[in-house]
């Protein structure tokens, strides 16, 4: 398969386009926004810090941080908790499929740091039917979210998307922090403040494709009309990564000094999910190309992961015993 030469994007992902160079389009208007980017990271990291300030000490908690146990999240907590000092509540979407390593590693990271954690576990009976449809029906979703991740993926982080922004209103938490790596979130959304108009709509949009699956079973995840209604500001949705230094090896470094492991029975583009292995083997079949093509094709455009590296995650095959695992339990 052809891939762009600068980064790892195939020729079927949607709009590579490539040159005669071989450069897809997503590189080529890379190259002429580089200056721009970095002076957006400055200028976030700096808004950041000024929202930190003025946020601390001004509620219960300062900060939600949608806490999955991977790798990424995990330092952001780390962060916002010791390079910030802020009061933090972690929040996990139990999916049920979280490695158990990654429950290990939320056991030891939450007392060491010392945070509160509030695990949020929804009936299995209704995620095992939205996760079994979302992997037969892409169709839930438009191309463009495809491109970003799976179907399964998309359900399960609209499923979180909302429990996140419930819990924030109902506790009136001013800052929801995700884990988003710099290539999946872009620096333009990195801080990003909505109104409750916005929110309640953004709300509705996750919530419309799990509606069509599981009709009003899936209503209790998402802000109720008493917290939309209460709400005189809604938080601040923040990327973190975005705009600090990203760096695997550091990251690692960090987090392991505190205890936290790599899974040894995730994919290499998850550090706390089993279900990803079964979504990349769906997607790939229905789209052509991984579904994590486009996280690492920015990492390696922007100098964060070696294409060598990339070209390796993307390589590697799914272990077939999880995804078998994963089939059986979702009645596939």
């Amino acid at each position: 398969m052809r891939r762009c030469s600068l980064c790892v994007l195939p020729e079927t992902f949607p709009g590579a386009y490539f040159d005669d160079e071989g450069l897809c389009a997503y590189c080529r208007q890379h190259k002429n926004r580089q200056g721009w980017i970095q002076n957006q990271r400055a200028a976030m990291r700096a808004r950041f810090d000024s929202l930190v300030q003025d946020i601390r000490g001004q509620n219960v908690y300062d900060c939600l941080v949608a806490w999955s146990g991977g790798k990424d999240s995990t330092y952001t907590l780390f962060m916002l908790r010791e390079s910030y000092r802020l009061n933090v509540l972690a929040v996990t979407f139990d999916n049920g499929f979280i490695s158990p390593a990654a429950w290990e590693n939320m056991e030891r990271m939450s007392e060491r740091l010392g945070v509160d954690h509030l695990i949020v576990r929804p009936r299995f009976d209704l995620l095992r039917q939205i996760f079994a449809t979302a992997a037969q029906d892409a169709s839930l979703y438009s191309e463009k979210a495809l491109t970003r991740a799976s179907a399964i993926c998309n359900a399960c982080m609209s499923l979180a998307k909302g429990v996140m922004l419930r819990t924030a209103l109902e506790k009136h938490i001013p800052l929801i922090a995700y884990g988003w790596s710099p290539g999946q979130s872009p620096i333009t959304s990195a801080i990003y403040k909505r109104t409750p108009e916005m929110a309640q709509a953004m709300a509705k949009t996750l919530m419309e494709p799990l509606q069509r699956i599981a009709g009003e079973a899936v209503r209790p995840y998402f802000p109720q009309e008493r917290e939309w209604s209460g709400a005189e500001a809604v938080p601040y949705d923040v990327s973190p990564l975005a705009f600090w230094d990203y760096a695997e090896a550091h990251i690692r470094e960090s987090i392991r000094a505190l205890g936290w492991r790599d899974p040894a029975d995730t994919d290499p583009n998850s550090t706390n999910c089993l279900l990803n292995s079964l979504a990349n083997v769906v997607h790939m079949q229905q789209k052509g190309y991984h579904p994590y093509a486009l996280e690492l094709s920015a990492l390696v455009r922007e100098g964060y992961l070696d294409r060598e590296e990339a070209l390796r995650r993307l390589g590697i095959a799914q272990d077939s015993q999880v995804v078998e695992q994963v089939r059986n339990k979702l009645g596939l």
